[in-house]
């Protein structure tokens, strides 16, 4: 695929992150994932509280539960459930990598990252960046 024909497709996958982000019940951060491959979405997740549980991601003073799943974690165990496989594929994310779901990323073979934002610890980027996935930053989608 050309550059300028797979900067439109990152920018569309981009957006439709962004609007899986506001499914999150999460106030402090919302943040969405697809995991896409072979152009197909083959898995997508926002930040949360686990299957079961309530959802209030926050205490009372506003630090994050623990227990929380990170969106793409969440999209990544959702992966797991189906018959489908991360091998090759992009991750789309709101929010660059924190350190332990970059060892997700890594593991489940993600060859490809793209983020808006930047996580205000980039442990996780140097991670993926030295395990060979390449990254893509955008500053805006619209």
């Amino acid at each position: 695929m050309d550059s300028e024909k797979q900067k439109r497709y990152d920018r569309a996958y981009l957006r439709m992150a962004r609007e899986w982000a506001a499914l999150s019940h999460c106030t402090r951060k919302q943040v969405g994932a697809l995991i896409v491959r072979d152009g197909m979405i083959v898995s997508d997740g926002y930040n949360g509280t686990p299957s079961g549980f309530p959802n209030v991601c926050e205490t009372d003073e506003g630090e994050t539960h623990w227990y929380v799943l990170h969106a793409e974690a969440n999209a990544i165990t959702k992966l797991a459930r189906s018959s489908h496989t991360a091998a090759g594929a992009t991750l789309y994310i709101t929010l660059s990598p924190c350190r332990e779901c970059a060892k997700l990323i890594h593991q489940v073979g993600i060859r490809r990252l793209v983020y808006l934002n930047a996580y205000k610890d980039d442990s996780g980027l140097r991670f993926l960046n030295q395990a060979g996935v390449e990254i893509v930053r955008f500053s805006d989608v619209d």
